[in-house]
């Protein structure tokens, strides 16, 4: 009995998923070349936020930094350029990532278990509370995702958590309708009628038989979030709702270096943009990749 209390908890079961298909499946993931890409432009970035909170890594401190000459272009010395305050492009961007990051990742992990477990319960219990919390995710839904983070993001005080809250509120209907519908077509199966018969708990159902069959999915839906996340993220810093200045911050650099690009100081938008696009890319990549390994009639030949 003890032995089955750690299998009723979702994250052993999203460990037990990511376990199977990366180590056991190594052979599926043999030809999933777009996977691999992503992978790698993923880690490389996550690998150099980590070491960007170091001062041996960054070049020049992003943010006190202020021994270079006003707006220079790329050179030997500040391969990235230097904005209008003397600092050095280089290092902001090495170290800008770790908001976008963090947030992404955070917002994701917030609307995935929010939105899944309503999606359980709506999909599993049926009746007034599945109308009642299908109507409220539709609403929400209906409003863009953008418009909606920024009204809930300017309701606090700029810093990561509301940032968080605000984007991972937006994607709770989609986890919910992704998992609401996963359950439906669960929880008529055969062997839930079976356990069901047995005298097994609702709750008991739901953790050991209907919610391990929607991680699948529930992964596919995170990995796609996160690039989209990215994208929000970099749009609510770049309208002023990210990080305080003078916290490095892509979306935030994009907004600052706009007013200085009519005067040929084109580096400041170009490296943040590139940065942000290829982060985006790259779970963009992996959500590509794991809905072709999940899912084998989406593979390609």
């Amino acid at each position: 009995m003890a032995e089955d209390i750690p299998r009723n908890f979702l994250f052993v079961r999203v460990l037990e998923w990511v376990f199977r298909k990366l180590v056991h499946g190594r052979h599926a993931l043999r030809h999933q070349t777009i996977l691999k890409i992503g992978l790698v432009v993923v880690s490389i970035f996550i690998l150099v936020t980590l070491l960007a909170q170091y001062s041996w890594f960054t070049p020049y401190d992003p943010v006190y930094y202020r021994g270079a000459p006003r707006l220079q272009g790329p050179s030997i010395h500040h391969w990235m350029g230097t904005d209008q305050l003397q600092r050095d492009e280089f290092s902001r961007i090495l170290a800008g990532g770790k908001a976008s990051i963090i947030v992404a990742f955070g917002a994701v992990a917030l609307s995935m278990m929010i939105g899944s477990l309503l999606g359980w319960i709506s999909g599993f219990a049926g009746g007034f509370l599945d109308r009642s919390l299908s109507l409220t995710m539709d609403a929400i839904y209906s409003f863009p995702s953008l418009i909606l983070a920024i009204v809930l993001v300017a309701m606090f005080k700029a810093g990561i958590g509301p940032m968080i809250f605000s984007v991972g509120f937006v994607y709770i209907p989609t986890y919910f309708r992704v998992t609401r519908a996963e359950v439906l077509q669960v929880r008529e199966a055969t062997y839930v009628e079976a356990v069901r018969a047995v005298g097994a708990s609702n709750v008991r159902i739901i953790l050991r038989h209907v919610a391990p069959n929607t991680v699948n999915a529930i992964m596919a839906v995170a990995s796609f979030n996160l690039a989209d996340a990215i994208l929000t993220v970099a749009a609510l810093s770049f309208l002023g709702f990210g990080l305080p200045p003078p916290a490095p911050d892509w979306g935030f650099d994009i907004q600052n270096g706009q007013k200085f690009l009519q005067s040929g100081s084109w580096w400041l938008i170009t490296f943040p943009g590139l940065m942000i696009i290829s982060l985006s890319l790259g779970f963009g990549l992996v959500g590509e990749g794991i809905s072709d390994l999940v899912n084998p009639k989406r593979k390609r030949r």
